[in-house]
């Protein structure tokens, strides 16, 4: 009966429309001061400031600093050059050159409505220029901007592996396979509307294009190696890799001339906004979950589960329904701070691989990226386009639809990204 009092007064302050920090938070008070526990209300700012003292998450707004230098320092336009030299003349040319680009700019940035508000912009101006009807490119540049938070690094890895302990490296390679599946779904959906719906395409690049192509990006492409390659290697921390990355854009950035010393104020009270905000989430979702553990709330649901006899393709399948329906309404942080609690003790119960399992939960989170009423990418892709979010997500149908399938593989042949990690850290024990 707690447990489903507890969603049922969580849902009333949601629909109350409260900032979701809030609403937890109230959920939590009001049951520990109706149960005649207010004592425990002096546990609130340890359990918060607890949420926020981990190592690994000081990545995070230093990678939405990163991200922030990049877009601005000129390193997005050399990366879409690039992509475009090399895949603009194949069938649905700049469609693909787009999600190619964001695939790359993945390896940099890892936040999918930073990837579309930066990127997506350079994207878009592309496209349309050359013919794309404007809801049509609005529509793949909201689809690729998905790719930003599973192929690492991913400020959504970091933020699952702080809240579950699982090794954030484990997450980064296992992140590689099934953003290029993504990528692959999305490309495929491209392809075929490419011959009906008449997309545009570049002439094939001489030698000589792709040449000046790889050797203007290559100091941008060569991020990629540095932040992915000491990470992999152990030279430094995912933490430390997220400095070195602010770092080594800030350098491009000047190098490039595009990066002004007047710009980096505004840059970094943009950036400190963005992370205080994600850090204060982290500081409700550590009291949040201890709230939900106190009320032995997960136990109680694998009780349950357990007299039905559910199997853990079953389980599987109801956490997906789960997520798909949050999705519609509440943004990807959220989610992971209202169900990672719960959903945690119930995965290992059934044996579900953790690292996976923060794979699958990042895909869907990303479907919900693009289904309106909250899809965070298609608002994101609506204010610099203008373009209406029932027709923008109308147009980004077939990419959620190859999104979703992909999705499904990954949840159920959890071997497509545990095989990474575990061939180059070992099976986790």
């Amino acid at each position: 009966m707690t447990t489903v009092l507890v969603f049922l007064v969580l849902l009333v302050f949601i629909m109350l429309d409260l900032p979701i920090v809030v609403a937890i938070g109230l959920t939590a008070v009001s049951f520990f001061v109706g149960q005649g526990q207010g004592q425990f209300l002096a546990l609130l700012p340890q359990r918060m400031h607890a949420g926020t003292t981990g190592f690994t998450l000081l990545a995070v707004p230093f990678f939405i600093l990163a991200g922030n230098l990049m877009n601005t320092g000129g390193v997005t336009n050399r990366i879409f050059r690039f992509a475009k030299a090399f895949v603009g003349h194949i069938p649905g040319g700049l469609g693909h050159v787009s999600v190619v680009a964001e695939m790359l700019f993945s390896g940099i940035s890892g936040s999918a409505v930073a990837d579309a508000a930066g990127l997506g912009q350079v994207s878009y101006k592309a496209m349309t220029d050359n013919g794309y009807k404007k809801p049509v490119a609005a529509a793949i540049v909201a689809a690729s901007a998905t790719l930003g938070p599973i192929i690492p690094p991913s400020i959504s890895f970091v933020l699952y592996g702080a809240l579950t302990s699982v090794s954030v490296p484990r997450l980064f390679l296992a992140g590689f396979l099934p953003g290029a599946l993504m990528g692959g779904a999305i490309m495929i959906a491209i392809a075929l509307m490419a011959k009906p719906r008449g997309f545009p395409r570049y002439p094939r690049a001489t030698a000589k294009e792709l040449w000046i192509a790889t050797k203007e990006s290559f100091l941008s492409l060569l991020s990629i190696v540095i932040i992915l390659g000491g990470i992999f290697t152990g030279i430094f921390t995912p933490t430390e890799a997220a400095v070195i990355a602010c770092l080594y854009a800030l350098f491009l950035g000047f190098l490039y001339k595009e990066l002004k010393l007047k710009d980096l104020p505004e840059m970094f009270w943009v950036s400190i906004k963005q992370s205080v905000a994600l850090l204060f989430i982290m500081a409700a979702a550590n009291f949040f979950g201890w709230f939900i553990i106190y009320q032995k709330i997960p136990d109680n649901i694998i009780a349950t589960l357990s007299g039905m006899s559910a199997s853990g393709p079953g389980v599987m399948a109801m956490f997906i329904v789960i997520i798909i329906i949050l999705g519609l309404f509440l943004e990807g942080n959220a989610i992971f701070l209202i169900t990672i609690p719960i959903f945690i003790p119930i995965a290992v119960q059934y044996g579900f691989d953790l690292v996976n399992f923060g794979v699958v939960m990042t895909l869907l989170i990303m479907i919900g990226n693009l289904t309106p009423p909250v899809g965070m990418c298609l608002y994101a892709v609506s204010s610099f386009t203008k373009i209406k979010i029932g027709e923008l997500s109308k147009e980004a149908l077939p990419y959620l639809i190859g999104i979703f399938i992909v999705t499904i593989i990954i949840a159920y042949v959890p071997a497509i990204s545990t095989c990474l990690p575990n061939l180059l850290m070992g099976v986790a024990k």
